[in-house]
């Protein structure tokens, strides 16, 4: 049986964070991609300090087999490195951004792998003169760590081809996560080949040492932020499920209760990675945001019908336990640089928008929200959204319709810029499904707003 909740999220206008709570350690993206360029570096320096003379093609071949392999083992941990959850990278650079750079990353790294692999087996085969394809089995069989080196070249271009969105847009979420987790197996069957067999470790122990080091660092932080830190989030705080509230066609609201909910020092525009621990969906972890400000012991979130894991929690009964692991993203109030806000949502992206509407500051006039819909039921949240509003003195639009029934693109430049006046010397905070938000992006940019001051949070995976 379900529990439905009847009354309304009291809105706490104004929540601030508690007076003496030290800010929050954030990591840019500038110093975190001259990390990266200084590590690619230190990776070329390895191979150039390990190679003596280049003169014939078969040593072109294996040369250029080995940077590409030595590049592939590093693209490989700093794609870890960038989903491995860590605070300070989630709140300086967003779980949207590491995202795109992890996806742009896997591209980069599964190219890499393949370059390698074909530039090693020809540069090898040149030089013994014989065939690519023999000496390929040759490899194979004549060496067992490159026998799973190549089992785990083998996931990662089937989890690389899995993650391509043409194929991402046929499968749920759940699925294409569990799919996922073989890049760890990947990783596993390739790494010990790079000592075994690598000219750049063989007998080097300092790059060993280091190398090791590296990918040591980097699965502590996988296993203490995505393993250790959630058990103990559930240990400590003891999230259960309050009751749920229906809140328009598909779209419900759901209600947790814990202790010391204000450790969690959750930011509005944040969200959590949520796993309900029933029969059904013990197993999965989605990420949703809060939908209203921490506040009272409760937290809150709204979500809409898009798969199994988001269907099923209708149905969650009172008691059930919780585990989340969080808070997540820069969708926040820190990246603001203007007094003047515009807030653009479109669907259930408008919670972490409710939440940045209640609590953002400024006087009246200064904070103005888009809310984009296709049809007047789907304004989810809109009583509350009106009350804070009205208290506030913000102001609401609201385009509701199809496309051919406003006449056109209802966020074209020049609609958005009637709206708002003024639009180019606002921050803008923008949240809604991918393709919305990229064409609302290039309509903004369009009307003057400078890029560095468009926010936006997607959660497409």
């Amino acid at each position: 049986m379900t529990a439905t909740l009847n009354q309304q999220y009291v809105p706490a206008h104004g929540v601030r964070a508690p007076a003496g709570r030290a800010p929050s350690l954030r990591i840019g993206p500038t110093p975190v991609l001259a990390g990266i360029g200084v590590g690619a570096a230190a990776v070329l320096a390895l191979w150039w300090t390990n190679t003596t003379t280049i003169s014939t093609l078969g040593d072109y071949l294996t040369n250029a087999g080995r940077i590409t392999g030595l590049l592939a083992g590093y693209g490989v941990i700093i794609l870890l490195g960038l989903m491995a959850r860590v605070p300070a990278l989630e709140r300086g650079i967003g779980t949207d951004r590491l995202t795109r750079w992890h996806a742009m990353g896997g591209r980069y790294t599964v190219t890499m792998l393949t370059a390698h692999a074909l530039l090693i087996t020809w540069g090898y085969a040149v030089t013994a003169r014989t065939s690519v394809v023999g000496q390929g089995l040759s490899l194979v069989r004549g060496y067992p760590d490159v026998l799973y080196a190549t089992i785990g070249a083998v996931l990662f271009v089937i989890i690389g081809i899995v993650s391509a969105r043409a194929a991402r847009k046929r499968m749920s979420y759940e699925v294409w996560h569990l799919i996922h987790l073989g890049t760890y197996l990947a990783i596993a069957l390739a790494f010990l080949h790079q000592f075994s067999t690598g000219a750049d470790f063989a007998g080097n122990k300092p790059a060993q040492i280091a190398w090791s080091t590296l990918y040591g660092v980097v699965t502590l932080l996988l296993v203490w932020y995505r393993v250790v830190t959630p058990l103990r989030v559930a240990a400590r705080h003891r999230l259960r499920v309050e009751g749920v509230r229906q809140e328009g066609p598909d779209v419900v609201s759901v209600y947790l209760s814990g202790r010391y909910l204000d450790e969690l020092k959750a930011e509005p525009g944040q969200f959590f990675r949520w796993r309900f621990l029933t029969p059904d969906s013990w197993w999965a972890s989605n990420p949703y945001s809060l939908s209203a400000p921490v506040s009272g012991g409760r937290l809150r979130i709204t979500v809409k019908e898009a798969g199994g894991h988001s269907a099923s929690l209708a149905q969650l009964r009172p008691g059930t336990k919780v585990m989340a692991s969080g808070p997540y993203g820069a969708f926040t109030g820190g990246v603001r640089r203007r007094r003047k806000v515009l807030l653009i949502g479109a669907g259930v992206g408008i919670t972490p928008l409710r939440t940045l509407l209640e609590t953002l500051p400024g006087r009246p006039g200064d904070i103005t929200l888009i809310y984009r819909a296709r049809h007047m039921s789907d304004l989810v949240l809109r009583a509350e959204i009106e009350e804070i509003a009205f208290d506030r003195g913000a102001r609401v639009h609201y385009l509701v319709g199809t496309r051919e029934q406003l006449g056109g693109d209802p966020l074209a430049a020049e609609q958005l810029e009637y709206l708002v006046p003024n639009l180019k010397h606002h921050d803008v905070y923008l949240c809604g499904p991918e393709s919305l938000t990229a064409a609302t992006r290039d309509s903004l940019r369009e009307a003057g707003v400078a890029r560095r001051r468009i926010h936006h949070e997607s959660f497409e995976f």
